[in-house]
């Protein structure tokens, strides 16, 4: 049998961007296997009988897919739960007293439309630079015959999984939106089909991310209040093909590598892995039993150039 609550909230009103919030406080009762939104559904029915404007916030499935809902409970993005939305979020995780502060995401890039709901539109703009492929790569059977080991297809669809919400946004102290753009982004560069325009794709998704978010600096609190618990390795890859674009030459990128150069282990090598330079100064030199045979050091600086390349 359900347990009723008695709860007190806290309410973030406010009528648009431009004009100051304040807190309301609001009493309401509810089972304690309703979900937090319909909770605020309750509250907005009692309002609406008083005559007075109901709390405006932002639900659409209510199944912890589409991303729309998203609040910041009790200081929590989407509250005590970890790996929830709100949606999916029920009154027994509170006690009957309990006080509940409710506030909308708080990042300068999603600026509030009114009440709880905050306008999101940076992160299309993100999705927009970049989240996609621009080719036809053809239907499920043509891209079945491409063989993708299972740890890469497995994170691809780790990284698949964000929903868009903003939670990651919303609990970093800087307001960065990393976590989302890694994963809008690895689940595409992981992937065979998307690496014709992965280097180009990291560029101008992190370019346009930077317009809007604060910078990364390693808190992981976007990890602990992701829904869909998405892990901050992904801000890993993305800083690495960042890095990696500077310097890749995109001319040479339909090219597969020399498979034997690749292959050859330090076993095989006829001389000890060094750079270029060394090589020179060992035939300078001549050291007993550490000369490189006859073009060892030709070999050396193509295998130097094809690692930059």
């Amino acid at each position: 049998m359900a347990k009723m609550l008695n709860l007190k909230l806290k309410v973030w009103r406010q009528t648009s961007a431009h004009e100051h919030g304040f807190f309301e406080d609001y009493t309401t009762t509810v089972a304690d296997d309703a979900s937090f939104l319909e909770m605020l559904d309750y509250v907005n029915e009692q309002l609406i009988t008083d005559d007075r404007e109901p709390i405006a916030f932002d639900h659409d499935c209510r199944e912890g897919i589409c991303g729309s809902c998203g609040l910041m409970i009790n200081g929590q993005a989407h509250g005590p739960q970890q790996g929830t939305a709100t949606c999916q979020l029920h009154m027994r995780k509170f006690a009957d007293g309990d006080e509940i502060v409710i506030e909308p995401w708080r990042a300068a890039g999603f600026p509030i439309i009114k009440d709880l709901a905050v306008n999101r539109a940076a992160f299309d703009r993100i999705v927009e630079a970049g989240g996609y492929i621009s080719v036809n790569t053809g239907a499920a059977p043509d891209a079945n015959i491409i063989p993708v080991p299972k740890d890469t297809a497995d994170s691809s669809m780790d990284a698949a999984a964000c929903i868009g919400c903003g939670a990651c946004v919303a609990a970093c102290p800087n307001s960065a939106a990393n976590l989302f753009t890694a994963a809008k982004m690895q689940h595409l560069n992981l992937l065979p089909q998307g690496q014709a325009e992965r280097y180009a794709r990291a560029e101008s998704m992190v370019e346009t991310m930077e317009e809007f978010f604060g910078s990364c600096t390693n808190h992981g609190e976007c990890q602990e209040a992701c829904p869909k618990e998405i892990s901050i390795d992904f801000i890993a890859m993305i800083n690495r093909d960042c890095l990696k674009a500077l310097f890749v030459n995109r001319r040479r990128l339909g090219q597969k590598k020399d498979a034997t150069a690749s292959a050859t282990t330090s076993a095989t090598r006829p001389w000890p892995l060094k750079t270029v330079s060394a090589l020179r100064y060992e035939e300078r030199v001549g050291r007993a039993g550490h000369t490189p045979a006859a073009g060892a050091v030709d070999a050396a600086r193509a295998a130097v150039r094809s690692r930059v390349d």
